[in-house]
């Protein structure tokens, strides 16, 4: 479980990106039409929603203007019908400049009177039927060029039915409507230009985590076979000498036995290692959390890790203060065990590792430092890189410190590595104490 440090990854980059690029592309481009259709199908909506309130209420102020003017024209007829004559209604109604004028149709379709000089189209027909029937009408014609509303209305004077025909003209009231729907046009494809910009730029941050996802499958599947490649290798070696030295000593037979064990175990150690990381990407590991004292966690994985450090002369040196926090003692232990196991393997041989647990401000702070060489200034920013392995790293898969980083972010905590006054590295673990903390 050490991690060396060191080089840079075993091997550069392999696979190809152009896949993922394209496929990331057509993601972008869908976002961005979503985004657009979206927009469109919602400007379309509230446009024509605002187009046919805008209209209704011209519509309805029109049609109240003719209605009040076609009861001055009855309630003129009602009085006195032999009266209403073209000069009055031309009075009321101010003359054809005002855009508004009447006509009275008597009894049988003779124009009774009229405030203008007939023109063509007038009276409207379908208006007068209607209205003699007994209804009010109000329809919208084309009298010329010109757009006008008709309202048709009956009057019954002294026992016969009266037309009043009302005329309006919606020149203005048209020309608004175009304007607003100009408007709206307008608007809507700033809008959609606008939606389409903002969220090609929207979905291209909003990608940036999968194709950084994306990269970290290609460089971790392209590191893996790298770093499978060379124990495969040796282990095929093996097995073809012993296949070629049949009858070789035992001392030989034994040393191409050992040689297969180690690969085979390291193997198997990193291919638990590429196991796990692969797992805590999907987010498929469990955590059982649970009050626990970090101190009392950190002497059970030194106990463990006594034998090694005393295979290599390392002394071992634990300042233990209770130190409560809740998470998941197995993973905690492999975290401990991850940083002395490090320390031990790239300290001074018959040097010293200290390793001190201790409350602070609410957290729970570890650290782990020995009086080894150290660890460059430029590397320090990738030690805890997967497969990043130091120069003089001559074992080790270089996950170890990725597996570590990732218990602590796992945890709500932190992790970094920083020269210690010993002259080697030291890592410090920032954990949320029971009392709270951030």
């Amino acid at each position: 479980m050490s991690t060396p440090r060191g080089q840079g990854p075993s091997s550069p980059l392999r696979g190809s990106a152009a896949p993922d690029a394209r496929l990331l592309r057509r993601v972008r481009l869908r976002l961005v039409a979503w985004s657009g259709l979206i927009t469109l199908v919602i400007l379309v909506c509230l446009g024509g929603a605002l187009y046919l309130a805008v209209r209704g209420v011209l519509d309805s102020a029109g049609t109240q203007q003719l209605e009040d003017r076609a009861l001055i024209v009855a309630a003129g007829l009602s009085q006195d019908p032999v009266l209403a004559d073209r000069a009055p209604l031309a009075l009321t109604f101010g003359g054809p400049a005002s855009g508004t004028f009447a006509i009275v149709v008597a009894p049988g379709g003779r124009v009774f009177a009229s405030s203008v000089e007939l023109r063509l189209g007038l009276p409207v027909v379908a208006g007068l039927t209607a209205a003699q029937a007994g209804e009010v009408d109000v329809r919208e014609v084309l009298l010329g060029q010109t757009p006008s509303r008709v309202l048709s209305e009956p009057v019954v004077v002294g026992g016969q039915t009266f037309v009043v025909q009302v005329v309006g003209d919606r020149t203005a009231e048209q020309r608004t409507l175009d304007l607003l729907l100009l408007v709206l046009a307008v608007g809507g494809l700033i809008a959609i230009a606008v939606a389409v910009a903002g969220g090609a730029v929207y979905a291209g941050r909003a990608l940036v985590p999968i194709r950084e996802s994306l990269r970290r499958q290609r460089e971790f599947a392209a590191d893996a076979s790298h770093e499978l490649r060379t124990p495969l290798a040796v282990v095929r070696a093996s097995v073809e000498h012993l296949q070629r030295h049949a009858q070789a000593p035992v001392a030989t037979v034994g040393t191409a036995l050992e040689d297969i064990d180690a690969e085979s175990r390291h193997m198997t150690a990193l291919v638990d290692d590429l196991l796990l990381l692969a797992r805590a990407d999907s987010g498929a590991v469990q955590f059982e959390a649970q009050p626990l004292d970090l101190a009392e966690v950190a002497g059970e994985a030194m106990s463990a890790l006594g034998q090694l450090a005393s295979a290599r002369g390392v002394r071992l040196e634990l300042d233990p203060a209770p130190s409560p926090l809740r998470g998941d003692p197995g993973r905690l232990r492999q975290l401990v065990t991850i940083l002395v196991d490090n320390a031990v393997r790239h300290g001074r041989p018959g040097g010293h590792v200290a390793v001190r647990v201790r409350p602070h401000e609410g957290l729970v702070v570890l650290d782990v430092a020995d009086d080894g060489p150290g660890i460059a200034e430029a590397d320090r920013a990738h030690v805890f890189d997967r497969f990043w392995r130091g120069p003089d790293a001559a074992d080790g898969s270089g996950l170890g410190l990725a597996i570590a980083r990732w218990i602590a972010e796992a945890h709500g905590g932190t992790i970094t590595v920083e020269p210690s006054t010993r002259g080697g590295a030291a890592f410090e673990v920032r954990l949320r104490g029971l009392g709270g903390g951030a």
